[in-house]
């Protein structure tokens, strides 16, 4: 197989050709430093996996993927922390690795990359995370991954996600509900400063959606549907909701 590092600084394409050495017998290895060398590079040899920069001199990683012809290919995006992208990373659910590249952390990714089931989806993916990057302030969608491969929401229509043990029932405002296997935890993590609230143990509301709250301790969504307010989340719970 044949794996592209798209990077414009020598010694991080030099760091990821020695973590991919065990490989080397398995794989030819390309690199190149610019968007215009990439985008040539990878339309002509169509590698199998990409890893891809998201700062190249003054472009971005998202500049390629945007001119690129061929996307047929299992991408990890490398990059330094910066907390907008590695939530447009998640929101998309496309695998990102940060600089330095730890050796563990490397492995898992380029291991998941090896799955062809990886793949799946990854242009309607891409095309989330390229949405959500060029519209910082406008609503996001995220890529829930389900058993025949992903489907893509708005954040703001999501109503509530319902904990099932090691799944969570993401309930729309369309009236769907999407099972997916991730736990409450991800989700909440996940939608943190998107104002979903966790009321309770089994329950992630999104605030846009209460329309009361009860002193028994129940809040009621649009619709008419009843969700229990843990006590101890209940002053915290209040003050969310009179602070949007």
């Amino acid at each position: 197989m044949t794996v592209a590092i798209i990077d414009d600084e020598q010694h991080c394409i030099d760091h990821l050709a020695h973590l991919l050495q065990m490989y080397a017998e398995e794989i030819d290895m390309v690199s190149f430093s610019s968007v215009e060398e990439a985008i040539k590079g990878v339309d002509a040899l169509r590698p199998d996996i990409v890893f891809l920069d998201v700062q190249l001199h003054d472009r971005t990683g998202f500049d390629f993927l945007s001119s690129v012809s061929h996307r047929d290919f299992n991408l990890i995006f490398t990059t330094a922390y910066e907390k907008y992208a590695i939530e447009a990373f998640k929101f998309s659910a496309i695998a990102y690795l940060l600089k330095p590249v730890d050796r563990d952390d490397f492995e898992f990714a380029f291991q998941k990359a090896l799955d062809r089931t990886e793949q799946a989806q990854l242009n309607d993916r891409i095309n989330v995370l390229l949405s959500n990057i060029s519209k910082k302030n406008s609503p996001k969608r995220i890529s829930v991954p389900h058993k025949e491969g992903y489907v893509f929401l708005m954040v703001t229509d999501i109503v509530r996600c319902q904990a099932d043990v090691n799944y969570t029932h993401i309930f729309t405002s369309d009236g769907k509900k999407h099972t997916v296997s991730k736990t409450l935890k991800h989700f909440e993590q996940l939608l943190a400063g998107h104002q979903f609230f966790r009321a309770h143990n089994s329950h992630l509301i999104n605030l846009h959606f209460v329309t009361s709250y009860h002193k028994n301790g129940y809040a009621i969504l649009s619709g008419g549907t009843k969700l229990e307010v843990s006590t101890r989340r209940r002053e915290a719970f209040i003050k969310a909701c009179g602070e949007l």
